[in-house]
């Protein structure tokens, strides 16, 4: 027999043998499918979670969500690179969704997902079990992914692959720059950091508070790789570019990244990306790395291929507080199309 559950106090899962292994590093191996994650994102971003779970047997399913008013979205925030729910390994554990878009039904009128992946058919796999529960699905493409599948090079081997002048810059200037990269977390190094996003191009975010909490925690995991660099001719200097990643399951995440407007000319940012590339490829030896979503230009001189993300706009379709956003969405579709006809 299917049980659905629904926890807002995330010690009720820590308590529970078989979710919190699940939900664990021993079974994810992304940051964003953990709960160690979802309590971050509630202790630090205020963010009031909802995890929806059904299982049977071994088999679970698990949906995280947040809202209220009845429309839920996706338990994530600023740093979050994708979002899915996650399932336990076994056949079953798919069916598990459309029991969960079934009993949300009498919970929410709407939801919305947004940074799904379909690499792995996570969106397909939600879309349909809307579909099936009844539920009117509106899915668009959302955002960019952009990835680097090493495919057993060497970083010789890699950056002898990068655009000429990238390759021009690193050969001018790597000796101007000098470059530290620390697997664990050091307090000091932090600060300078966040000194150098305050004075970034970067926009605020959300909550440092969170990032500084999840690189402690990866840093003590062992996980973590945190680059600084400094102006070679002042080495014992402020540090003039930072840039936060992270390393697990064969996989490189690129969190962070940010340096001093005054040390443009050094490139310090493209110098330490290019160290921290060595060490991932070279050392840690990761099969992918992952540089999060947005499409910003200069990604694209560094990584390969481009992964779509994905929102999922699900609404009751009988529900009279529906009918116009519905309505709004249409008309906005329709427009969009026939402008692109």
């Amino acid at each position: 027999m299917v049980k659905i559950e629904y926890h807002s106090d995330l010690k009720e899962l820590q308590s529970d043998a078989q979710l919190a292994r699940l939900l664990s590093p021993e079974c994810q191996s992304a940051p964003f499918d953990r709960l160690a994650w979802w309590e971050a994102l509630g202790k630090h971003c205020a963010i009031t979670p909802t995890i929806a779970v059904a299982r049977e047997g071994d088999a679970v399913a698990v949906l995280p969500l947040t809202g209220d008013g009845g429309h839920l979205s996706a338990l994530a925030n600023w740093y979050t690179f994708r979002f899915r729910p996650v399932l336990s390994p076994v056949p079953q554990a798919e069916g598990l969704l459309t029991q969960i878009a079934h009993d949300l039904a009498g919970k929410a009128r709407r939801l919305t997902l947004s940074g799904l992946p379909d690499e792995d058919d996570s969106a397909s796999r939600v879309e349909s079990a809307f579909r099936k529960a009844g539920w009117l699905v509106m899915r668009e493409a959302s955002d960019t992914n952009h990835v680097l599948a090493i495919s057993g090079r060497s970083y010789d081997d890699y950056i002898a692959g990068r655009p000429g002048k990238l390759r021009t810059t690193l050969k001018r200037k790597t000796k101007k720059v000098a470059v530290e990269v620390l697997t664990r977390f050091d307090a000091l190094a932090w600060e300078q950091y966040e000194a150098i996003y305050a004075e970034s191009w970067k926009p605020e975010e959300g909550s440092p508070t969170f990032l500084r909490a999840f690189a402690q925690a990866e840093g003590e995991a062992g996980r973590l790789r945190l680059g600084i660099a400094r102006a070679a001719e002042d080495p014992e200097g402020p540090a003039i570019a930072a840039q936060m990643w992270t390393v697990e399951g064969k996989t490189a995440f690129i969190h962070k990244l940010a340096h001093r407007e005054s040390a443009k000319p050094l490139s310090p940012g493209s110098i330490l990306s290019a160290a921290l590339f060595r060490h991932v490829i070279d050392v840690d030896r990761v099969t992918l790395v992952d540089f999060g979503t947005g499409d910003d230009p200069y990604k694209r001189d560094w990584m390969e291929q481009v992964r779509p993300r994905y929102r999922l706009d699900m609404f009751r379709p009988f529900d009279p507080h529906n009918w116009l956003i519905v309505a709004r969405i249409g008309l906005r579709r329709l427009a969009a199309s026939a402008k692109g006809g």
